[in-house]
């Protein structure tokens, strides 16, 4: 279990969330900037030119599609194509919780307890719309940043493993 597993509902404090929503953002961050090695490598440019692609494409989910695409073309090797689709899928699948915590408001009772957050999105729905759903900041959200945030540091070491293992522009 994570550093923070203690009683599953536990309330805990923003200054407890805080640090880890830091570290969840940075961890994020320096693992997409990844890509552009990666978009180098794959396209066979400079790295100069991968990071002008890179900052053309102003989401995760288009600069990971357009690394999936270079690696499956037809030229591209099994194993390398293989050892990249791995590592672009693990950065989707942990992006979900980083996109959570940066799209939402965060929001304490009048005696700054019980934090929570509250979803900046509408779901429109046949005859209705629903938005504010909410969610609370327990020890169940917290062991789940913790997690996150080991998640993305061992895909960072992975990342840079393929980068080395291919000799992409660094």
């Amino acid at each position: 279990m994570g550093r923070f597993s203690m009683d599953k509902t536990a309330e805990v404090s923003l200054e407890e969330i805080l640090p880890l929503l830091g570290r969840l953002n940075l961890t994020y961050t320096n693992t997409e900037s990844l890509l552009i090695h990666l978009i180098a490598g794959l396209s066979g440019t400079s790295k100069d030119v991968a990071l002008i692609i890179y900052l053309t494409l102003n989401t995760t989910r288009a600069r990971t599609d357009l690394v999936e695409r270079l690696a499956k073309m037809d030229n591209r090797a099994p194993r390398e194509r293989d050892s990249v689709l791995k590592v672009t899928r693990q950065l989707i699948k942990l992006s979900g919780l980083r996109n959570r915590y940066n799209h939402c408001i965060f929001a304490v009772d009048a005696d700054g307890r019980n934090p929570r957050t509250i979803m900046m999105r509408i779901a429109d729905r046949r005859d209705s719309t629903k938005m504010g759903k909410t969610d609370q900041l327990d020890s169940v959200a917290l062991d789940e940043l913790q997690q996150t945030v080991e998640g993305l540091t061992r895909l960072n070491r992975d990342v840079w493993g393929v980068i080395q293992a291919w000799n992409y522009p660094v």
